[in-house]
């Protein structure tokens, strides 16, 4: 597989974002390897608390929350996805399926021998993290799900995703940076936007990003529906403590936290919450809050 590592000079200028990288070497099934970057912070021996990203952002987006998990002894593991942050990115975006994410935040959970995980998932991260916890119920202890669902297909997408996913494929250059921009609500510095451009120097490192939005299952028939479905067959039988902590001013996943509280029985009980003044990517907006919402529920749900 050919693939593409940023340098590390396009992340020097990152200021707010300081924590020593980390990186292991996974599977990229076709013989080799990739290096995929994750944060570490915390003691090792700590609860574990797990961040997974999604759509074009990187574990910079957590960085507002890390700080305060590992000040109250937790220790948090945020990893980029393959193709996206510090991790290797291959060239082609036929190298992306959801099967392929799965596996690649799989390796971490393996190789870094992860259990009794409370999982933070937003956006793709919940694609790729409810599925996991459906497939190792074992390991995850908590859930907190913000802004995300694990759609498989059977209903159509709302007009806001279509729009987003048509604008992905159509746009000549992808701007990352003005995603991020326009899918929060706070107005972000100009060293804010230059992190989340600095994993991408040029158009060849995005393949990833553009492929991402047409994995999402759009039909009954796509790829991953079925899985999709099989997964959701165990989640509504998981119940372990779970809560939703949407914000109030996403138009690509509103109403999902709704369908989860529904459908989980871990949901019930639980203090679910709607964060005021936060756009789809609220740990941008109100990561603070978030991390407050986190804490109060691991406090209420201790292992």
């Amino acid at each position: 597989m050919q693939f593409l590592t940023t340098p590390e000079h396009c992340f020097e200028q990152i200021t707010d974002f300081c924590y020593p990288p980390q990186f292991l070497q996974v599977d990229d099934f076709e013989g080799g390897s990739l290096k995929l970057h994750y944060v570490d912070e915390g003691p090792r021996d700590a609860n574990i608390v797990l961040m997974l990203h999604g759509e074009p952002s990187w574990s910079y987006l957590y960085r507002k929350m890390i700080n305060p998990l590992v000040s109250e002894g937790y220790r948090v593991i945020a990893p980029d996805l393959i193709g996206f942050g510090k991790s290797d990115k291959p060239t082609e975006r036929s190298d992306y399926t959801y099967q392929r994410h799965l596996d690649w935040v799989r390796q971490v959970i393996i190789q870094l021998d992860l259990k009794d995980i409370t999982l933070v998932c937003q956006d793709w991260g919940g694609l790729l993290g409810l599925r996991l916890v459906a497939e190792h119920p074992d390991v995850f202890s908590r859930v907190l799900a913000a802004n995300t669902m694990l759609p498989t297909g059977d209903h159509s997408p709302n007009e806001a995703f279509l729009n987003w996913q048509t604008f992905s494929q159509q746009v000549e250059v992808f701007p990352v940076a003005g995603v991020i921009k326009g899918a929060t609500v706070t107005s972000l510095s100009p060293d804010v936007l230059d992190a989340y451009n600095a994993p991408f120097p040029d158009e060849t490192y995005k393949a990833g990003v553009r492929q991402f939005p047409l994995l999402v299952p759009t039909t009954p028939e796509d790829p991953a529906s079925e899985a999709n479905r099989q997964a959701w067959q165990i989640l509504q039988q998981f119940n372990k403590p779970f809560i939703t902590a949407f914000s109030d001013s996403d138009p690509v996943t509103a109403g999902g936290d709704k369908i989860m509280q529904k459908l989980i029985p871990g949901c019930k009980g639980q203090a679910h919450t709607t964060i005021e003044k936060g756009g789809h990517f609220l740990q941008e907006d109100q990561g603070e809050k978030l991390a407050e919402v986190l804490l109060n529920f691991m406090n209420a749900n201790p292992l």
